[in-house]
């Protein structure tokens, strides 16, 4: 079941966080390109080095919300931000979407130091952050058809489907890993998700702006 498209007759405002913040993700996946090993290192997340010096690696909690393992995982980390980020976007406004966007990322990385410590492995991706892009539209725009392919069919389901069902397989793989690493869980940082995604449920219902009904028309 993947997204490729929502409703967006709604939308006020140009998404040009939204935007902006995939080329970005594009083009600090470049550099890791060019950079090779050398720069996933010194940019990533890596848990155990954190805890050996914190204020000295606390920059890689925010660089490695930019890096990606692959294309496949910059595809479809920007086809997610894409589709759910710019209706968010319009609701928060720009300033306070970028800010929630990061504040997401971090709690995510944080969510994911907790439940393995001492990892030496590199953890990066823009997902955390995303799940809390997640989250929110779960909060604001619950009935809202999303377009999905499901096997070779298009079908219209609702965003409570869509999310709640990808955060039901997000919690049920991390059962068997809970005290692990990112790769006993087949390489993914399932916690991070899920610290993410809880924060931005959390955390919408501060940045959201009450959109205001429109004025009565008269005859």
């Amino acid at each position: 079941m993947i997204p490729i498209g929502d409703d967006n007759s709604q939308r006020r405002l140009v998404p040009v966080v939204t935007w902006i913040l995939v080329i970005l993700n594009v083009a600090v996946f470049l550099l890791e390109l060019m950079g090779g090993d050398v720069f996933i290192m010194m940019w990533s997340f890596i848990p155990a080095r954190f805890m050996q010096d914190p204020a000295g690696n606390m920059i890689t909690i925010f660089t490695s919300m930019f890096m990606h393992a692959g294309w496949f995982h910059l595809i479809g980390n920007m086809l997610y931000l894409i589709i759910f980020g710019d209706n968010v976007e319009d609701r928060f406004g720009h300033v306070k979407f970028l800010l929630f966007y990061v504040l997401c990322g971090f709690i995510a990385m944080l969510a994911q130091l907790i439940a393995a410590p001492y990892v030496t492995i590199p953890n990066l991706g823009a997902s955390g952050a995303i799940a809390g892009i997640l989250g929110a539209y779960l909060v604001l725009f619950p009935r809202r058809r999303v377009r999905v392919l499901l096997g070779w069919w298009i079908v219209h389901l609702p965003a409570l489907i869509v999310i709640g069902g990808w955060i039901l397989i997000q919690v049920l793989s991390s059962l068997g890993s809970l005290a692990g690493s990112a790769s006993a869980a087949g390489g993914v940082a399932y916690m991070a998700h899920i610290g993410g995604f809880l924060s931005g449920l959390v955390l919408s219902f501060f940045f959201r702006n009450r959109v205001r009904a429109l004025p009565p028309s008269y005859m």
